[in-house]
């Protein structure tokens, strides 16, 4: 299993769910966890996906992921999960 964190900022709008997951759907990308809030109109989604059988490199994935996110208005980030660890631990 090759995990990553997507997350997705922005403005609330309709079908942001639909993009992002429509997406990862068509490149065989598994959806492991996902947690989403609206907070005074602005969205905010993480998820944990699988990429082991992404029909798609992992460059690849990050810029259709941006081209989306401006597509829709929000910013959209993926990160490896040992980078985003690393990033994180206190």
């Amino acid at each position: 299993m090759k995990k990553c964190v997507i997350t997705v900022v922005g403005k609330d709008t309709v079908g942001i769910i639909a993009k992002v997951c429509t997406y990862l759907a068509e490149t065989k990308i598994n959806i492991l966890d996902i947690s989403q809030t609206i907070v005074s109109g602005y969205f905010n989604m993480m998820m944990i996906v699988d990429v082991a059988q992404s029909n798609k490199t992992y460059d690849e994935v990050i810029n259709d992921l941006d081209k989306i996110g401006e597509g829709i208005g929000v910013l959209i980030k993926c990160q490896r999960e040992e980078i985003f660890d690393r990033m994180h631990r206190i």
